[in-house]
């Protein structure tokens, strides 16, 4: 099991003002920030990204809305890091999510729902590489 995982506070968590109030409440669940930046993905990007999902019915909403506005692309550390992260984001649809859980505060819907996270220790290798190189990782 990896220590770390991979997240993006996405565009509709940036735009009302939640990303400090998100990443604070990541270090206060004890994930150390390894690496952290400010993005405006292109449309490319995005579709790279979410590439496994391009055959989805929701595929070009998800890249429209992904390349909507500033997001922050984060590479987390911490015991257990991904399913860590999974618990702490809340089921997809904030609607559904447990009390407490990240989507719960700060999601909208199950497309503006807040935070992006890592489903596996393989993906996170994946998505981390996508926006870091090792050497930036702290």
């Amino acid at each position: 099991m990896s220590n770390r995982t991979f997240t993006i506070i996405k565009p509709d968590s940036v735009r009302n003002g939640n990303f400090g109030k998100i990443l604070s409440r990541l270090e206060s669940e004890g994930f150390r920030v390894l690496g952290l930046k400010k993005v405006n993905l292109s449309k490319p990007q995005a579709e790279s990204f979410y590439g496994v999902h391009r055959e989805r019915p929701f595929f070009p909403d998800l890249v429209k809305y992904m390349t909507s506005g500033t997001v922050y692309v984060a590479a987390l550390e911490k015991e257990g890091a991904v399913p860590a992260l999974r618990t702490l984001m809340g089921a997809t649809d904030p609607s559904k999510a447990d009390a407490g859980t990240i989507r719960k505060e700060f999601g909208s819907s199950i497309e503006q729902n807040a935070i992006h996270g890592s489903d596996s220790d393989e993906n996170a290798k994946i998505e981390i590489a996508f926006f870091f190189a090792e050497s930036e990782l702290m």
